[in-house]
């Protein structure tokens, strides 16, 4: 896919994981309209993977748009509308569901991350590892207060215990941010199955343009080889200048 003079290739690997029977992580992949999304499903069973799949569903089903800030709103509204889907599901069946999402949109060399949740998305730039989200969790609040260092955050028992999710309220707060996109340029979202077992810099070093082709794969791997206790799911989208194929007169054949 070719973006404003940009050609964006993008990977993905989803497994259960070492302990789960089933896989509550979705994704959206929708390179037509410069969308990607990675979503963690929470309340069990079916509850967890319908909820993820409504959000992944939602976003795949935005279409091409005319500009950057149409696509990001689109982009929102989607999540949005999945909320409000799946906080509607839970009310009639009286069981609480929803689940996490990190969403990337792409258009004219801008980029924009969506998210509510502990799924993340990242940037390697220039060698340089950046997290463009913030954990939604109680821990990672308390840490933002001054309560809890970060060092005492890392391992915490209630780290996973969410403050934001899609679907657990009838209305829903996203964070978003956006920049420019430059070639080079390396997006990762993954679910917590990831970045509960892989360290930053083990990501970084994944991530190198020597061997990002093989990075999605790479991760998952080493994820089961430290033995998956969740859900893991990478989606990582790559940005490069389109390759120029020049014949001089009478190659064309």
């Amino acid at each position: 896919m070719t973006v404003a003079g940009l050609r964006l290739d993008a990977l993905v690997r989803t497994d259960v994981g070492r302990v789960r029977d089933h896989n509550e992580d979705a994704y959206c992949e929708r390179p037509q309209s410069g969308v990607w999304a990675v979503a963690d499903g929470m309340g069990g069973h079916e509850r967890g993977e319908w909820a993820s799949a409504t959000i992944a569903e939602a976003l795949g089903q935005v279409p091409p748009q005319p500009d950057f800030d149409t696509l990001l709103q689109r982009a929102a509204d989607a999540i949005h509308a999945a909320n409000g889907r799946i906080f509607a599901e839970a009310e009639a069946k009286g069981a609480q569901m929803g689940s996490t999402v990190v969403a990337l949109v792409v258009k004219d060399r801008r980029f924009g991350v969506l998210w509510a949740g502990d799924s993340r998305g990242y940037l390697l730039r220039g060698g340089f590892l950046h997290r463009l989200t913030r954990d939604h969790t109680q821990v990672q609040e308390m840490v933002d207060r001054g309560l809890l260092t970060p060092e005492a955050a890392e391992g915490h028992p209630m780290g996973h215990v969410l403050a934001r999710a899609v679907g657990v309220r009838g209305t829903l707060e996203l964070d978003a941010i956006a920049d420019g996109v430059e070639p080079g340029d390396v997006f990762l979202l993954c679910s917590d199955g990831l970045t509960g077992v892989v360290e930053e810099p083990e990501i970084a070093r994944m991530l190198d343009p020597s061997t990002a082709r093989t990075a999605p794969d790479a991760l998952v791997e080493l994820v089961l080889e430290r033995g998956a206790p969740d859900n893991v799911t990478v989606v990582m989208v790559s940005a490069s200048e389109p390759t120029l194929l020049s014949f001089a007169a009478g190659e064309t054949g």
